[in-house]
């Protein structure tokens, strides 16, 4: 009797989930003729026992395709709204991937992601995961399926807006996803040839970014474009949720958890951050300032080339992994190679930009202005 494997989609959509499904799907049937269900709506989708049946029909013409055929959700194992309550389903997945027979589970999505399987692995189901996130914020992998195509989609929006930016001599301020971290605005802003770019790991100055802006104009230059990822922040806020967040801390925490417990505080303020900055530029530079925010029009369309292969690449490396029995792991891409990582890895900590990254070099280099 042929294996049955499982499958789920969760946390925001992505370019290239639908891409990783089929590679899944079509390398079980080749390989070994085995079976792949669905889960709907991510985890919650296994918490109720939806699922759907994935053969060659449903696999077929989805490699194109954006989003993802098995919808996703947010919703977490432990802590699940059920009627009006947060309930933990943890016992009824396990029951459910019995009762479905399941050899093993693949998980697609994020950091959240990793952390769900990381916890369904403990309690006893067979798990393989592989990064999704077009933040690409995912520890212990290079890169992760739908970066590539977000951020192609982000540079494209910086391209047009230069038109309108030289035009009327506005400054252009473009909001690009990234909470946490800030390699879309960063890899973006320098594909788009932005003058400024402001990311959560850099706080920023506005007076400093007016400066720039001013010496541009000296140069003759009569507007200026400026990349901000939703997460960054002045400087002056940064460090007064520094102070408040390290007074109850012990000295040795790790300098991830500070940033998180940061960013948790800015959350309040984030929508705000880009008009606010556009209004404190007019004032200082006397230059019309604009805000276009890309939102989730950076995740949404057909996957790249790119992400196309490396969801496929991904996605058949898991195939393999889960009958060579090594469950637990996350498929990473390092290098040119793929390798199958801990889930404990991947789960304590993200992926901030460092400072002395190449990308960050580069820009500093070029004289493009990081806020700091």
């Amino acid at each position: 009797m042929a294996e049955t494997y499982g499958i789920l989609t969760s946390g925001g959509d992505t370019p290239g989930l639908n891409a990783a499904i089929r590679s899944i799907g079509k390398t079980l049937m080749h390989l070994s003729g085995a079976k792949l269900i669905g889960f709907n709506d991510g985890f919650r989708g296994l918490a109720e026992n939806r699922f759907c049946t994935l053969g060659d029909r449903e696999l077929s013409g989805i490699l194109i395709r954006g989003g993802t055929i098995l919808g996703s959700s947010r919703d977490k194992p432990h802590r699940m709204p059920v009627n009006g309550e947060i309930v933990d389903m943890t016992d009824v997945i396990v029951e459910n991937c019995r009762k479905n027979q399941l050899t093993g589970l693949f998980c697609l999505g994020g950091g959240g992601t990793q952390k769900n399987a990381l916890r369904l692995a403990k309690a006893g189901i067979n798990v393989i995961t592989l990064p999704k996130t077009i933040d690409n914020d995912i520890i212990e992998t290079d890169t992760s399926f739908g970066f590539d195509t977000a951020l192609g989609i982000a540079t494209e929006a910086i391209d047009r807006l230069h038109s309108t930016a030289h035009s009327h001599h506005r400054i252009i301020i473009v909001e690009t996803m990234g909470h946490n971290v800030g390699w879309l605005a960063l890899g973006a802003g320098l594909a788009g040839g932005a003058d400024v770019i402001l990311l959560p790991e850099i706080p920023y100055s506005e007076k400093k970014i007016a400066e720039a802006i001013e010496k541009r104009r000296s140069m003759g230059k009569r507007f200026s474009i400026v990349a901000i990822a939703e997460g960054s922040m002045p400087i002056e806020r940064y460090r007064k949720f520094r102070r408040e967040v390290t007074a109850d801390l012990q000295p040795d925490t790790p300098k991830g958890v500070i940033a998180k417990l940061i960013a948790v505080r800015n959350d309040e303020y984030r929508n705000r951050n880009s008009a606010v900055l556009a209004e404190s530029l007019e004032k200082i530079t006397g230059k019309e300032a604009r805000v276009t925010i890309l939102g989730h029009l950076q995740r949404g369309g057909s996957p790249s080339a790119y992400d196309r292969n490396l969801a496929t690449h991904l996605g058949s490396r898991a195939v393999q992994e889960a009958f060579a029995g090594n469950w637990e792991k996350m498929i990473a891409v390092r290098g040119s190679s793929l390798k199958p990582v801990s889930l404990e890895k991947t789960v304590r900590d993200k992926k901030y930009i460092p400072h002395n990254h190449p990308w960050i070099i580069s820009a500093k280099n070029m004289g493009i202005t990081l806020g700091d």
